[in-house]
């Protein structure tokens, strides 16, 4: 070969000599062209075939690697088992073959070697490896991902409570005979740390998992391991919300619960949201970053598209609640609900700061609106239901309403949602004075400077209205009362509840220290009003007006027998009557008892002492002591009858 080299490149040697003299014929140059012509035909003859020689040999070289490359990747596809329980060095042994397998998909295709037929054969093989690969190694991707994954115990983070499953004592609301003390209380949940993250996969499985990714986005496979990871964190993330016992529930479904049910269930997700945003989502950003933080916006969209369903269907039961009837006994949860979205919409906005999480930060933020008009409408409703509630007849015994129960408890235990709701009312005008007669206006004139105070929250102001109203309806419940000794009981134990329970709490400082000196004043005055109703008529047949003899200064037995006798059967129809009254509160029982015995006690002493030569001992029915006690078994609720005296 290299002879004929030689031997060609002499020809043209004397060919170009000879086309250079001047002398030479026509003729002669023409042959001399042809000659030429003839030798580059024959040079690039030789370069080609040496170009095909060199083509076939790379061909052969490549065919043989990818022959070496193919045996150890179907090796693998004929056992069942996983790579990575092989060890490390198995696993890396084959993604070494895999990346090879890569590169020569790369050569093959950037020589442009499918021109021949062996090199478009060669790179359909190749091809056919590759993604026999891929698809073994989205297995592998999927299988360390489920087998490394971490478990996940809410219980070191104060999720589980022994009260999770008890039902606040003030679920159902009632106005009527059933009724209760407490309404129900926030729950504590702790803020968490965004930087309090947990490990969701075993750290030791990171390495590999990055790797195989890195594998899977070079080789044009990045979408099959983006939805591989997907896929398995889906999974993951319902699993979760399974042991943060938090149901799927359809809108409809959470329209139709009953109160009980659904309380337990807000209680859950309120106590769940946190840990799922803050710990388990900022883990599971966390994960997503370890894997496919080096491949720019990869880790963003995985993480986006494998937790938006899930934190969507969290968002989907807040929604039904928000849509659903504005019923008082809710307005706590509510809250509760909008307080910690609300206090989490950092944290969402911080996760889903791109545009493949928008539609969690769109939709996070119109369900926070939802709660915002859904806990305004509730307190405004909650007042409304107030002022409308009559009764059509009167509460027996003439203790504490149950209205002006659940009324007190109910803002009492709104106060810890002090700050929120004055976000909430803040733009809620007080119309009750501009709608309302002057008859049916429950806001007195210190009440309204109040209010047109500058210092006066947009609570406060809501509060003294909805306190305003209560009293009005209390006042009218009492006059259905035909006694009027238990009308001012009614009216007594009922301002007293209310302002015991504004001084032992936070209520005093929305109402003021003024309200409370003007209702203990009130409640003092009304239990005169009920002594003097009781026994004023009672204390007046113990005076010596009327019982002397007609026309002399002498006592008559028969007027002081029949006096006695009077006095004696007034008492027992008090002692009839108002023992099934009732005082729960025990100080004010105590008080008015003590009040009543030393009025009526000492008027009997001195009546009969006056008069004891005069009254046999036989029209004596019962000892000052006997009364006494008798007056200390008034107002427990529980009618009872005097039968006979028992003289001390």
């Amino acid at each position: 070969m290299e002879g004929e080299e030689d031997l060609i490149a002499a020809a043209e040697h004397i060919v170009n000599t000879l086309k250079m003299k001047k002398n030479l014929s026509g003729n002669t140059r023409k042959i001399l062209a042809n000659l030429g012509s003839q030798l580059s035909n024959i040079t690039r003859a030789s370069e080609s075939e040496d170009n095909e020689s060199k083509e076939d040999e790379g061909l052969i070289e490549i065919e043989h690697q990818l022959n070496n490359i193919q045996d150890k990747i179907m090796n693998w596809e004929k056992d069942q088992s996983m790579i990575w329980d092989y060890g490390p060095e198995e696993a890396y042994e084959y993604l070494k073959a895999v990346n090879e397998a890569r590169k020569l998909t790369e050569i093959l295709e950037n020589n442009r070697i499918e021109s021949s037929s062996e090199g478009t054969s060669l790179l359909h093989r190749a091809h056919d490896v590759l993604q026999t690969a891929m698809s073994r190694l989205e297995e592998e991707f999927k299988y360390l991902l489920v087998q490394n994954r971490q478990p996940f115990e809410p219980e070191h983070m104060s999720f589980r409570s022994s009260e999770e499953d008890v039902i606040d004592s003030g679920s159902v609301l009632s106005f009527g005979d059933d009724f209760v003390e407490d309404v129900g209380q926030r729950d504590s949940v702790g803020r968490f740390s965004v930087d309090y993250v947990i490990e969701l996969v075993h750290p030791d499985a990171i390495p590999d998992l990055k790797s195989i990714a890195s594998l899977m986005f070079d080789s044009n496979y990045g979408r099959e391991c983006s939805q591989a990871f997907i896929n398995v964190q889906k999974d993951a993330l319902d699993d979760c919300l399974f042991i943060l016992e938090v149901e799927k529930s359809s809108i409809e479904d959470v329209l139709k619960m009953e109160w009980s049910a659904l309380n337990s269930k807000i209680r859950r997700w309120v106590r769940a949201m946190k840990i799922f945003v803050r710990v388990y989502l900022a883990s599971e950003k966390l994960l997503s970053d370890h894997i496919f933080g080096e491949l720019e916006s990869v880790s963003s969209v995985c993480f986006a598209e494998s937790s938006k369903t899930a934190f969507l269907q969290l968002l989907k039961f807040a929604e039904a609640i928000a849509i659903g009837p504005h019923q008082p006994e809710k307005l706590i949860r509510i809250l509760d609900m909008y307080e910690v979205l609300a206090d989490l919409i950092p944290d969402i906005e911080t996760l889903y700061n791109n545009e493949n999480g928008s539609c969690v930060r769109i939709e996070s933020q119109d369900i926070l609106k939802r709660l915002r008009d859904c806990a305004k409408t509730t307190f405004l409703e909650f007042k409304n239901a107030v002022a409308s509630n009559v009764s059509a007849n009167p509460f027996p015994g003439g203790g504490v309403h149950p209205l002006t129960r659940y009324v007190m408890n109910y803002i009492k235990a709104l106060m810890d949602y002090k700050k929120t709701l004055d976000e909430i009312l803040k733009d809620q005008e007080i119309e009750e004075s501009s709608q309302l007669s002057p008859e049916e206006n429950p806001i007195s004139e210190e009440e309204e400077n109040i209010n047109k105070s500058s210092c006066s929250s947009p609570m406060a102001i809501h509060f003294q209205s909805l306190v305003s109203i209560l009293e009005t309806n209390i006042d009218e419940k009492s006059n259905l009362y035909k006694d009027e000794s238990l009308h001012h009981l009614f009216l007594m134990n009922n301002v007293h509840y209310m302002a015991e329970k504004v001084k032992g709490s936070e209520l005093r400082t929305v109402l003021g220290d003024d309200w409370i000196k003007k209702h203990n004043w009130k409640f003092q005055q009304l239990a005169m009003s009920y002594e003097r109703a009781t026994w004023s008529s009672i204390l007046g047949l113990l005076k010596d007006e009327g019982i002397q003899n007609p026309g002399s200064n002498s006592i008559s037995r028969t007027i002081l027998k029949e006096r006695m006798q009077s006095f004696y059967a007034a008492f027992e129809e008090v002692y009839k009557n108002q023992t099934s009254w009732l005082i729960p509160d025990s100080q004010l029982r105590d008080d008015l008892r003590i009040s009543t015995s030393l009025k009526v006690i000492q008027a009997y002493r001195t009546f009969v002492g006056r008069h004891v030569n005069h009254i046999s001992e036989k029209h004596i029915k019962y000892s000052a002591d006997d009364l006494e006690d008798r007056i200390m078994d008034l107002f427990e609720g529980s009618q009872k009858s005097l039968h006979g005296g028992h003289k001390k």
